[in-house]
């Protein structure tokens, strides 16, 4: 690609990045272009579906999200490797409002753009739950898809103003479910309800 084309790519992107945390994945590709300040047919050339442009700008903390996967089961505990990656994660997601969605059906959907992405993710966190279920710390009746369906949930939860507020418990709440020494250190005497608000 030439040092031009990639240099007006890579503007488009930072634009499409912005406008999407701002409002969500829904955003007008029209108003991406305008905000860009080039035609739709520009942007168009470049990513020539919504999933594309959304590949394009996703692929970099997709990657990043697996190489931080790859480097926790070296460096830390499988326990505080499988829940510091699944916060990292939910985190990111609820970065870009709506991205969860569309990330939820491109898994199942092999023509999708963002299939291959979504999938070596999801393969990513299921690794370190398989390390952590080897380990004895983390339940063994969940898998991968259920790592991810719990990251889509938190991450839904993040997008909703309303509920916004208790993400960050509820996110502790499931981990919590899935690391059983942290049930099983627990006891029934030691727990205390959570003030509800």
């Amino acid at each position: 690609m030439r040092a031009d084309a990639r240099k007006n790519r890579d503007h488009l992107l930072a634009v499409a990045g912005t406008a999407i945390t701002e409002q969500d994945v829904d955003v007008s590709l029209r108003d991406i272009a305008r905000r860009a300040d080039v035609g739709l047919a520009t942007l168009l050339r470049h990513f020539p579906t919504r999933e594309a442009l959304l590949d394009a700008l996703l692929r970099t903390s997709f990657d990043e999200l697996t190489a931080e996967a790859d480097a926790l089961e070296t460096s830390s505990s499988p326990d505080d490797a499988l829940v510091s990656w699944l916060r990292d994660c939910v985190a990111w997601t609820t970065e870009y409002r709506g991205a969860i969605v569309l990330m939820a059906a491109a898994i199942e959907d092999t023509e999708s753009a963002l299939h291959t992405s979504c999938v070596t993710l999801r393969a990513a966190g299921a690794r370190l739950l398989a390390r952590a279920q080897a380990a004895g710390t983390a339940r063994t009746d969940i898998d991968g898809a259920d790592l991810f369906a719990l990251v889509a949930a938190l991450a839904w939860l993040g997008d909703q103003r309303s509920l916004a507020p208790r993400a960050g418990h509820l996110f502790d709440v499931v981990a919590s479910a899935i690391l059983t020494s942290a049930a099983n250190s627990d006891t029934e005497g030691e727990r205390r309800p959570q003030a509800r608000s």
